[in-house]
């Protein structure tokens, strides 16, 4: 997979050279390229941001260099169709974070996860011109993601998620697969929880279950576990029958 990051801030993104990523990186599993909004300026201030119309607080970011630098990586990604010219199934998905995007969850990691092309906009101050997603959204291919109900002051934080989540799906990423199976969100219920040795730590045992060698009892006590925790913590992922006391 190639991911393509435009941001002001390329440092911020050194922190994907460490841990599982950054393997697979080396491994060229992920093709990572970071890119500085600011190189496709032409003033000597390398402006990106300017006054609102309409008036307001803050500044919005100009849609100039996202336009510029945008078409230059997916006509790179797309052997040189770019813009509304890419095709609703050509070039990379444009993912922008916004408070205003569709919620981001595992599913939807999962499916990114089998795009061979993704491209993340790092949006600052009030935020991105529209006019660059009303541009783009001509191919079909751009999707404003929210990590939650909340605001942070750029999209970098965002995007370091998403890659995170997106990038330990791709097959070979992470080194034991059945891992990612029974995590949080996989089958729409929040994880059991997990114990190692010591069997007695602080006064705390691990439940006999667990030491029992009985796998179905194992496999029914963490099911159990699962739709406790879910119904105490998010009961809003339940389905109606399960989501009663």
């Amino acid at each position: 997979m190639r991911i393509d990051i435009l941001t002001i801030f390329p440092e911020f993104f050194s922190v994907l050279d460490v841990s599982l990523v950054g393997k697979a990186r080396q491994s060229g599993l992920i093709d990572l390229r970071v890119h500085n909004l600011r190189d496709h300026t032409h003033d000597r201030h390398n402006t990106v941001d300017d006054t609102p119309y309409g008036g307001g607080a803050g500044m919005v970011m100009k849609p100039e260099p996202w336009g510029e630098a945008l078409d230059e990586i997916i006509g790179e990604v797309s052997g040189g169709a770019a813009g509304a010219d890419a095709g609703a199934d050509a070039g990379p998905v444009l993912i922008f974070p916004s408070p205003a995007g569709e919620l981001f969850t595992q599913k939807m990691a999962r499916s990114l996860a089998e795009e061979p092309n993704l491209v993340f906009g790092c949006g600052r101050y009030e935020g991105i011109d529209q006019r660059v997603f009303d541009h783009y959204a001509a191919s079909g291919r751009v999707r404003l993601i929210s990590l939650g109900d909340y605001v942070l002051n750029g999209g970098e934080v965002a995007v370091m998620a998403m890659i995170e989540a997106i990038g330990r799906l791709i097959p070979g990423v992470v080194g034991n697969p059945e891992s990612l199976v029974e995590e949080s969100h996989e089958d729409g219920l929040l994880e059991y929880p997990s114990y190692t040795k010591p069997s007695s730590w602080c006064g705390h045992d691990v439940p006999p279950v667990l030491l029992s060698g009985n796998h179905g009892a194992i496999a029914a006590w963490r099911r159990e576990q699962q739709l406790a925790r879910t119904r105490q913590v998010r009961p809003d992922l339940l389905p109606p029958a399960n989501s009663e006391e």
